[in-house]
């Protein structure tokens, strides 16, 4: 073991040479004791582990402190050894650390045996509740998991398999918030390969066939460029991006391509040694060759929220091969590998923290109010996973500030992620400048401006639209103020909590028809219940009318006849108008044949982009035309033409969708 101890110490000297040795050669003294006659399944002395996590750790640079935890992470939760013994010994920052890691790890739930949502929502509790005290227990834990996934082989397959699962779900996802790129990469094949080993053998067998016809392309192309660069005096260095295995699954799931396809794409990075030649290196590219449309990322004028900086391009090559550009500095190249580390460092016995790392921290605080919320187990895995997910979108405000929110956000999410009270008063959203529903999905780069008034608060149906843990938290907290929601204990599941809000409704005391409460009641806006609605004087609606809602800058969301001289005369503004109905009256059938290449998940795809225009699908029926081509019939309730548009429009962006018709009901009569 004095070998691979000597190893680790190299690794440490190169990444932090004024580290304090003599710290961490005591941590090393301590771990080898305690563990000493434990072995791993492998049969390799215990000891292995610890310096393989902490060697791990020195790679990110970390200093004296972090790798001396490191080496001691299981020393409290496998050994005899005290938190009291390693407070005397390294003192309190030190046992801190392993402490967190211990219990990140300690699992102790009911006496009956818990579900998985149950030990996935206990795991990332946990787990984020110590990282927001001190980031430093996360990096020693994922270096944890990823030494683990590279012997895990030695385990039963029943324990790898959940292993891996749990990688996925809690662990890759953490490791892109705090931009590890590489950590991530690596558990993602390590999960992959063991819980899909067919698909991955297949990509691996692939990728290895294509690797010399590759890797002739692609060193002609850097070839190319790295000339251009020299010819326009961009100091820059050129090389191919590796391909990860998991990431080209997902690929070839997500966006229905096949292997070839997927392999078929070029991709290269370009470092430089100034934010100035990075700009300049694209020039030189996009110069040399058409840029595709869409394609275009610029992360260093406006970095994600997790501080990864780059420019990211796609052009297209003689012959219309596309190749994948990336163009960042060194620093920036360090940073996305190292992450959050790269922003961490201790010097002189002293926490300093730049203001980097501070910012990409305030996430994991903000959790903080809604994670002391009692939930229902599968409800706060769900919400927590979406919190970390590796998916996420960047929304802007009208001011231009950018927001992340997880794939899937409403804009009452976004309306809560600002404030509360922009949450609680939200009456409407406009994304882009037009009117959308709140329910509406959120895209990358929409501008999002929240509609408000006063007398608006939540229902409980916006449980079902918001999909982040700080909104559902929001509005529980506010129905329960309100008396609309009782209290749901932390072993009770979601559909309890709901079969009890809907017995709370039909408990309440009757209202007279004739009254306007309960016509407000019956309106749905944008097809959505209990909005907060007055009925305007001046027209009247009645039960069945035809009506338009107007939304008002105090009083909510006003209901007129769309006839109505008094709304017509004083020139109100046609981007505050809402689709407005009576509920069970004026809903529109239609039905939708969809022509779409044959391909898999595509009927997923599908409803994912109609889910937002709040319809309701009756009836979907496939057919194989045996031709590469697959057909869908889709028959759908809605409130109004508009949104047969919009769903007319939303299809025929997924991907493979050849042709999307409407169905007349003459065309109908004539089939039957």
């Amino acid at each position: 073991m004095r070998t691979e101890f000597t190893r680790l110490l190299k690794i440490v000297k190169k990444t932090h040479p004024d580290v304090d040795e003599d710290l961490i050669r005591r941590a090393y003294r301590v771990a080898d004791k305690a563990h000493q006659g434990q072995m791993r399944l492998s049969q390799e002395p215990y000891i292995t582990h610890c310096l393989g996590v902490a060697a791990n750790v020195a790679r990110l640079g970390m200093d004296a402190k972090t790798i001396s935890a490191s080496l001691l992470h299981d020393v409290l939760e496998d050994t005899s050894v005290t938190y009291d013994e390693l407070k005397d010994e390294f003192g309190e920052d030190i046992a801190n650390l392993v402490d967190g890691v211990t219990k990140i790890g300690g699992l102790h739930l009911a006496d009956v045996e818990p579900t998985r949502e149950e030990k996935q929502a206990a795991n990332l509790r946990k787990m984020l509740v110590a990282t927001a005290k001190d980031i430093r227990v996360i990096l020693i834990k994922l270096a944890d998991r990823l030494h683990n996934l590279r012997t895990i082989e030695h385990l039963p397959e029943k324990k790898i398999r959940r292993i891996c699962q749990e990688t996925l779900d809690i662990y890759v996802p953490m490791a892109n918030r705090l931009s590890l790129s590489h950590w991530q990469w690596e558990l993602e094949d390590h999960a992959f390969h063991h819980l899909k080993p067919e698909e991955y053998k297949k990509i691996a067998q692939h990728v290895a066939m294509k690797r010399r016809e590759r890797e002739v392309l692609l060193n002609e192309q850097m070839a190319f460029i790295e000339e251009r660069l020299q010819e326009a005096e961009v100091n820059a260095r050129v090389f191919g991006r590796p391909k990860h295995l998991y990431s080209i699954y997902q690929k070839m799931i997500k966006q229905g391509k096949t292997y070839d396809e997927v392999l078929d794409l070029l991709a290269v990075r370009i470092i430089t040694q100034t934010v100035s030649g990075c700009y300049n290196a694209l020039g030189v590219i996009h110069h040399a060759w058409p840029p595709q449309g869409g394609r275009f990322k610029d992360y260093i004028a406006a970095p994600k929220p997790n501080m990864y900086q780059s420019i990211h391009t796609t052009v297209m090559l003689e012959g219309g091969r596309p190749i994948e550009v990336q163009i960042r500095t060194e620093e920036m190249d360090r940073a996305s590998r190292e992450g959050i580390a790269a922003h961490w460092k201790y010097k002189d016995g002293s926490e300093k923290v730049d203001t980097k790392a501070e910012s990409q921290l305030t996430w994991l605080r903000q959790m903080y109010d809604w994670l002391k919320d009692t939930h229902a187990p599968e409800e706060l895995f769900d919400s927590l996973r979406r919190e970390v997910s590796t998916t996420a979108i960047y929304v802007n405000t009208p001011k231009g500030e950018v927001i992340e929110l997880p794939e899937g956000a409403t804009p009452l999410d976004f309306a809560y992620s600002i404030h509360s009270d922009i949450g609680d008063h939200c009456v409407g959203a406009k994304v882009n400048g037009n009117m959308v529903p709140l329910r509406y999905h959120l895209q990358q780069s929409d501008v999002v401006e929240v509609l408000t008034a006063r007398h608006q608060t939540p229902h409980s149906d916006w449980l079902d639209i918001v999909v982040t843990g700080r909104a559902r938290t929001r509005i529980r907290q506010r129905l329960r103020n309100m008396d609309e929601m009782p209290d749901v204990g932390p072993g009770e599941s979601r559909a309890v909590a709901t079969q009890q809000i809907r017995k709370a409704k039909q408990t309440k005391a009757p209202v007279k028809e004739t009254s306007p409460h309960s016509r407000s009641k019956a309106i749905l806006i944008e097809g959505q219940r209990d909005m907060e609605v007055s009925f305007a004087k001046c027209c009247n609606p009645q039960q069945g009318d035809p009506v338009i809602g107007y939304i008002t800058k105090r009083q909510g969301i006003t209901v007129h006849k769309p006839d109505c001289k008094l709304l017509g005369k004083t020139g109100r503004h046609t981007e505050r108008m809402v689709a407005a109905s009576w509920e069970g009256m004026a809903l529109i059938e239609a039905r939708l044949k969809v022509m779409i290449g044959s391909r898999p998940n595509a009927l997923i795809d599908m409803t994912t982009v109609m889910k937002p225009i709040n319809i309701d699908i009756m009836e979907a029926t496939f057919i194989d035309n045996h031709q590469s081509e697959s057909t869908f019939d889709f028959r759908f309730l809605t409130t109004d033409r508009d949104r047969v548009e919009r769903v007319k429009v939303v299809l025929n962006q997924v991907v493979g969708v050849r042709k999307v018709v409407e169905v007349t009901d003459t065309e109908i009569a004539a089939n039957n």
